[in-house]
């Protein structure tokens, strides 16, 4: 038997066909993705996410949040005491198309007062969801009914705006995406939607601090840093749409696509007329924003998607730590062999060492903590961490091409050179 959180959950998986019971035709159980069935538009995909069900009152679309403590798991080895909706963090992706009238019942299961404000929508003021500014605070154990009419669409936010410093930092966060009534053509093929934040969890804690103001050592992609983040699909020739919302405390994020040049199509307050469009491969997502970018997969491969801030790429990362880039680890250890015997010296050529030990079992992260950056990939380790995902495309997709890697033509790789090809090029 499915519990409570199981039921919410299944919003992102399956479409609802639950046949009324006699009498109840004004309501009827059902999820975002039914719209979808005259093909008018795409449903989202939220990878390592989740869509939030709806039933239908009387033409009115009633959704449920509830804000609750939640143990989320970063990546396999991290995990941490969080809040969030629905028991996920980050919450459930809300799903409607431009018109719909929507009802929102929000409860609060936290031992907190809290609010949500619905970020980018334009509503009536009192809907807003600020706390003492537009409303009261939901106390502990009440549940609160927010309502509304989609007067636009595109891709938007919710989060809390109670005390928000701390409970967006908490985990409090999650995405809006509203389709139009008569979408242009062409139709994506994939569409797909991350949020981006950052945290501060130190190695060995399980609690996030959201006091916090620069140090931030997880970069997250929808709630997940890599080596825990689930790779994006795609079969060659598809158009695909990538939405990107950022709520992360203190930075903007330019994420950047390999393989592919793709436009930005829509921000956070509204589409962009064709004319306005250009090419890039690297788009930034202001703090506080949404931007939606589209592209053809035209080229087989697996190809990187992340944060082009070097930092944004490393999990637990102690930026306290000293510079030891070209220092002797033997007169190092020598130094201090005596006060400390059996001292690992690394970070001499770079924070690959780390993983390196790691790796080979010389050395151990303290518990519940992860590897600054550490993925296995087809050719070796994959020195990336946090904001950090694959995209895979490929001229079939089948169940397993998540957990595939793509098997290049051995003329198009980067190789060894020999000493024959040195030789001739006058190397």
């Amino acid at each position: 038997m499915l519990n409570r959180r199981q039921t919410l959950g299944l919003g992102g998986a399956l479409v609802a066909g639950a046949m009324l019971k006699p009498g109840d035709s004004a309501a009827a159980s059902t999820s975002a993705h039914d719209a979808a069935a005259d093909h008018r538009f795409r449903p989202v995909n939220t990878p390592d996410g989740t869509t939030l069900p709806y039933k239908l009152v009387n033409g009115v679309k009633v959704f449920h949040l509830i804000a609750e403590p939640v143990e989320h798991e970063f990546a396999p080895g991290l995990t941490a005491q969080c809040w969030g909706y629905n028991g996920r963090v980050h919450g459930p992706t809300i799903e409607a198309i431009e018109g719909d009238r929507v009802r929102v019942y929000v409860t609060n299961k936290l031992a907190a007062p809290t609010t949500v404000h619905w970020h980018g929508i334009l509503l009536p003021s009192g809907m807003d969801g600020v706390g003492g500014l537009s409303q009261r605070p939901i106390e502990p154990g009440e549940t609160f009914r927010y309502e509304w009419t989609f007067k636009q669409h595109g891709t938007f936010m919710y989060h809390s705006h109670h005390d928000e410093m701390t409970q967006m930092a908490m985990g409090m966060m999650g995405l809006i995406v509203v389709h139009p009534r008569q979408p242009a053509p062409p139709v994506p093929d994939r569409d797909y939607a991350f949020i981006l934040s950052e945290w501060s969890l130190k190695p060995g804690t399980s609690r996030p601090d959201p006091n916090e103001m620069t140090d931030f050592n997880l970069l997250t992609l929808n709630g997940r840093c890599f080596p825990g983040t689930s790779p994006i699909i795609a079969r060659t020739g598809e158009r695909v749409r990538i939405r990107f919302g950022n709520l992360s405390a203190m930075d903007h994020h330019p994420i950047h696509l390999h393989g592919f040049s793709f436009k930005v199509t829509e921000t956070d307050g509204g589409p962009i007329p064709e004319a306005g469009q250009w090419p890039e491969t690297t788009v930034l997502v202001p703090t506080g924003a949404t931007r939606t970018i589209e592209f053809i997969a035209d080229a087989p491969g697996d190809w990187a998607m992340h944060c082009h801030m070097t930092h944004h790429l490393m999990n637990q990362m102690g930026h306290d730590l000293p510079n030891m880039i070209g220092a002797d680890p033997a007169k190092i250890r020598e130094a201090i062999k005596n006060a400390l015997p059996g001292t690992m010296v690394m970070g001499t050529n770079g924070m690959e060492d780390m993983s390196m030990h790691r790796a080979m079992g010389h050395m151990q992260t303290p518990e519940n903590s992860i590897a600054m950056q550490f993925g296995e990939g087809p050719h070796g380790a994959i020195t990336m961490g946090g904001m950090f995902t694959i995209l895979k495309v490929r001229d079939e997709t089948t169940s397993n091409t998540a957990d595939s890697w793509y098997q290049e033509d051995p003329s198009n790789m980067a190789q060894l050179a020999t000493a024959a090809e040195l030789k001739r090029d006058g190397i």
